[in-house]
């Protein structure tokens, strides 16, 4: 006959058979706290992008989705809580992992069953679950954290469960600075001396070069004018003409005899 041994999975039908023999009764309408946590080892169904995998939960006629996570892969993290109102009789929730595709149909990845007996016992259960695909291979597992707050023989000590999830919170880039504490390093110097508007500049009579001149000299006389390649025109035999020239036939004004004078 086999044993069961405290170290064996929820899951393995001993362990489940076991706790059948434990019957819970009187949980109708009390509920149920089941948190995803994440998932492991997924089987991945996209050949050259990550896939981008979300949980479903179904419970009798409840269904509970988590949202997707972009770019999960084969480890997706959710955190999410879900509350399940208990129907007697009924000691397990169904759970499938899908892979979200926008322009086609979600791929299934697996599903497995959730056995309920030991929550509702001990009131707390933390543990991994297979996952299998439609031809009953390995698909991975997911990790789901339950509490049950009216068991009967609730465990002594558990984790807590884990927090809805929620986005982080938005942390100001420009927040204050850390209080200022006491320092190692000695206290700055003191401020730096105003400086003088004049270029501070050596002073020739304190220097070891020689003082400038105090002006450059003259410049060189102008070049003497270059002898002219042509000799000057000789001169006229020929007087110059008057001005305005004699006319040989008037005058230039009236002479007395030259004309008769008119009648009168």
């Amino acid at each position: 006959m086999h044993q069961v041994s405290s170290q064996e999975h929820p899951s393995s039908p001993y362990f489940s058979s076991s706790y059948h023999s434990m019957s819970v009764s009187g949980i109708h309408g009390h509920l149920l706290e089941v948190t995803v946590v994440g998932c492991n080892k997924l089987k991945d169904t996209e050949w050259i992008s990550r896939q981008d995998p979300y949980v479903c939960l179904e419970y009798g006629s409840t269904k509970c989705r988590t949202r997707t996570c972009t770019d999960g892969g084969r480890t997706p993290t959710f955190q999410e809580k879900f509350t399940f109102t208990l129907i007697e009789g009924l000691r397990e929730i169904n759970v499938v992992v899908w892979n979200s595709n926008t322009l086609t149909y979600d791929d299934f990845i697996g599903s497995g069953k959730v056995q309920l007996q030991r929550v509702l016992s001990q009131g707390y259960d933390d543990s991994l679950w297979s996952l299998q695909t439609k031809t009953g291979r390995y698909a991975g597992e997911v990790r789901l954290i339950m509490h049950y707050g009216s068991a009967k023989n609730p465990a002594t000590t558990y984790a807590p469960s884990a927090p809805p999830y929620a986005a982080p919170p938005q942390v100001s880039l420009y927040s204050a600075p850390p209080p200022a504490t006491s320092s190692s390093y000695p206290p700055p110097a003191t401020a730096y001396p105003t400086p003088s508007p004049y270029p501070a500049y050596p002073s020739y009579l304190s220097s070891t070069y020689p003082p400038p001149p105090a002006a450059y000299p003259p410049p060189p006389a102008a070049y003497p004018r270059p002898p002219s390649a042509y000799p000057p025109p000789p001169h006229s035999a020929y007087p110059p003409a008057a001005y305005p020239p004699a006319s040989p036939y008037y005058p230039p004004g009236p002479f007395p005899g030259l004309y008769p004078p008119p009648p009168h």
